[in-house]
């Protein structure tokens, strides 16, 4: 049966990286998988009419790479990448046509902003949309699971995540 996994959180929170470790994890198993990180699908400017996140093309890109990855014989599709309620959720399980598990990473924010800091030196909005996007998280409980990575490494992450849904 195919499966996919969301891995979202914070800016900052290792949701790509992970991800990668994940689908690392998966292929030392002999388990055919895909990785898509969903920023890079919706990586266009201007934004179209009406769209101003770029939403809409990331769901058609989303829901295209999902079908192109399947017949090409992955099985389970590694997402990462942020959500911020259900209907977005549901937008994201709609296109993907299979069943769809949401992992949060869950960072402390003064490991998330040491990581932004470094990352990002001359883009200090990253800190206040870090703190921001903590709370609405923490509001919406878009997760079936939720995972401690502040200090773990990415393969310890990556297996915390693929053991917290069954993976």
């Amino acid at each position: 049966m195919n499966e996919a996994l969301l891995i979202t959180g914070t800016v900052g929170a290792g949701k790509t990286s992970v991800a990668e470790a994940l689908g690392d994890l998966l292929a030392e198993r002999g388990t055919p998988h895909a990785v898509i990180d969903l920023d890079w699908l919706r990586c266009m400017w201007p934004a179209p009419p009406g769209d101003p996140f770029n939403g809409a093309i990331t769901l058609r890109n989303l829901r295209a790479m999902a079908e192109n990855f399947v017949v090409a014989g992955a099985r389970r599709l590694i997402l990462a990448g942020v959500i911020e309620s259900r209907a977005e959720r549901d937008a994201h399980q709609d296109a993907l046509s299979m069943p769809l598990t949401v992992c949060r990473l869950r960072v402390d924010l003064t490991v998330v902003r040491e990581r932004l800091r470094r990352r990002n030196p001359d883009q200090p909005w990253f800190l206040d949309r870090a703190s921001e996007l903590d709370r609405i998280l923490e509001r919406e409980k878009v997760e079936d699971v939720v995972v401690d990575t502040t200090t773990a490494s990415l393969s310890q992450a990556a297996a915390a995540v693929s053991s917290a849904v069954g993976w």
